[in-house]
């Protein structure tokens, strides 16, 4: 069976927890990115800074991300991670049920990876990637408004 180390990403970037969201912003911009694991001092991910995050949670918050922490950004949220070992399928599931995009992906507790939607529409057939989608999505998709033909 295939694991999630044969689709993740190896080399993710990331930044501390001392790192300031305006650090964030500008290596996400530097990596072409729109997240970030986040990891304590000893590089084990403790959360996920998207490029969202810094729009809505602190910019349009009136917080400032020049003085803000990724730390402080990472409190409060639990973290999902997959082992190195996990079989995709599970990986699939976790993401599904939880509506995440991207997985961080660790061994013996470190960051060494990360699943992302573009990396399963490389390495996946695409049903797979399509029910993916469908699951991740579907509280966030419109009701439909279809009244029939007229």
């Amino acid at each position: 069976m295939t694991t999630a180390q044969a689709i993740m990403q190896p080399d993710v970037a990331s930044i501390t927890v001392r790192d300031t969201m305006e650090t964030a912003a500008q290596r996400m911009r530097q990596l072409d990115i729109g997240a970030l694991p986040i990891c304590d001092g000893e590089g084990h991910p403790v959360g996920i800074v998207t490029d969202r995050d810094i729009v809505v949670k602190c910019v349009a918050a009136g917080v400032n991300p020049r003085t803000t922490t990724a730390g402080e950004m990472a409190q409060g949220e639990d973290l999902l991670t997959v082992d190195i070992g996990t079989e995709v399928d599970d990986a699939l599931a976790l993401m599904g049920q939880h509506q995440i995009r991207r997985l961080p992906v660790t061994e013996a507790g470190k960051l060494v990876g990360i699943i992302t939607e573009a990396d399963l529409s490389r390495r996946l057939p695409d049903t797979t990637v399509g029910e993916f989608v469908e699951a991740v999505c579907a509280q966030h998709l419109p009701a439909s408004t279809d009244q029939g033909s007229q």
